[in-house]
């Protein structure tokens, strides 16, 4: 087999595993599995939010996050959607994505459903591909009985008991596409 040849099927193979990790990372949210969290994020990694309320770097802190999300959480159920990923020419063990995703979640009680995006790095480590970095954003985040009125609105994002505007479209939300779907495109 040829260098080449290999080199495809290992990307192959590299893409399904990111692909997996991404699925994974849901049902260990919905799960509430502390083990998966600290097998699935690099132990140096780092998890943000685009409105800034997720700041955790390194794996105790990731967990200690997640289990402080938890305690506001009811039954959730994540979905993952389309998901493109990019492999960094320059170093065989680092890919980068983009996740398009939903959940639906009892929030301190409260029926509600999210769009949520991810912007990731994925490590090579021994044990498999990890997320080094994961940046979540939302484009509305309210409650069910909601959803037909903030759909349309600026101020979509109603997760924290207040109402904020969605991260995204960022033509809307900023005033200009984004720059990253950029380095997507082929």
């Amino acid at each position: 087999m040829t260098e080449a040849l290999e080199r495809r099927i290992q990307r192959i193979e590299d893409r399904t595993a990111i692909q997996d990790l991404a699925v994974l990372y849901g049902y260990i949210m919905d799960e509430r599995d502390e083990d998966g969290i600290r097998r699935i994020f690099c132990e140096d990694g780092t998890l943000r939010s685009a409105d800034g309320v997720f700041a955790a770097v390194g794996i105790d802190d990731i967990v200690t996050t997640y289990l402080g999300r938890f305690k506001a959480l009811g039954p959730t159920n994540h979905f993952t959607h389309g998901h493109v990923v990019r492999f960094d020419d320059t170093d065989p063990d680092i890919a980068h994505g983009q996740l398009a995703s939903h959940a639906e979640v009892v929030r301190d009680g409260k029926a509600m459903v999210v769009a949520l995006r991810y912007q990731d790095v994925y490590r090579r480590t021994p044990t498999g591909w990890r997320f080094a970095d994961r940046l979540m954003s939302y484009m509305y985040y309210t409650e069910v009985t909601e959803y037909a009125d903030v759909l349309g609105k600026e101020l979509r994002v109603r997760a924290y008991g207040d109402e904020r505007p969605g991260d995204w479209p960022e033509l809307l939300t900023k005033g200009h596409p984004p720059a990253w779907l950029k380095d997507y495109l082929p």
